[in-house]
């Protein structure tokens, strides 16, 4: 099944501090992709970054890298500030309130850009506001990297993924897992086209985006 990021803030410690139990089981799977897509240097933004524990990882293990963790939620922005506090890492900055619908980011350029497990617990317009963003912001070749639950005509969904697709449309009819044929065609009318798509553990997708040209509109 699809990766669930229910908060679990009593295991985490402080109160601010809080976990998505699926971030360990799938950080280490998502880190060895991005060694294949993140620049040499630069700054990476992550988009939702729910917990921070991503970002602390990410950070951790790619030095050479500076991160900017950001989410629309005031919740997981103090998370996030807890877990970059404790972490102690010197190349993670303090975290941003970000929502992709918003029309002027709080982060004017960046060399790369990471949103993961958002485009299916989100409407359609999310993704249509995450695309729009990240044209305005990424340098042409530069990559916007995706994961999560999709649904691929190439690979039948796993029964776990279907009910767990049923299970967010009863939650909120605009949320769920959504075709990657649709999502390439939504790239593509902000200049971006997919270069990969990758199978990752617990039926989940990477797709990798490059800037390639301007939006059409």
């Amino acid at each position: 099944m699809a990766d669930s990021y229910a908060w679990d803030s009593e295991s985490a410690g402080p109160e601010a501090k809080k976990h998505a139990p699926a971030t360990l089981r799938n950080r280490d799977a998502i880190a060895a992709v991005l060694r294949t897509v993140l620049p040499n240097d630069g700054l990476v933004l992550e988009i939702a970054s729910g917990s921070g524990e991503h970002a602390v990882h990410f950070a951790r293990a790619f030095a050479h890298l500076r991160f900017q963790p950001s989410d629309a939620s005031a919740e997981a922005c103090r998370s996030i500030a807890a877990w970059v506090e404790e972490a102690n890492v010197a190349n993670i900055l303090p975290p941003v309130q970000l929502d992709v619908m918003q029309h002027d980011w709080p982060v004017a350029k960046t060399n790369a850009i990471l949103c993961i497990n958002m485009v299916h617990i989100s409407p359609w317009p999310a993704s249509e506001a995450l695309f729009r963003g990240s044209a305005a912001i990424l340098e042409k070749g530069a990559p916007l990297f995706l994961y999560g639950p999709y649904i691929s005509s190439e690979i039948i969904t796993a029964p776990s993924n279907r009910a767990f697709d049923q299970s967010l449309k009863v939650r909120n009819p605009d949320w769920g897992l959504r075709d990657i044929a649709d999502v390439d065609r939504l790239a593509a009318r902000y200049g971006f086209v997919r270069e990969a798509k990758m199978t990752m553990p617990a039926n989940n997708f990477s797709l990798i985006y490059r800037k390639t040209k301007r939006a059409l509109g």
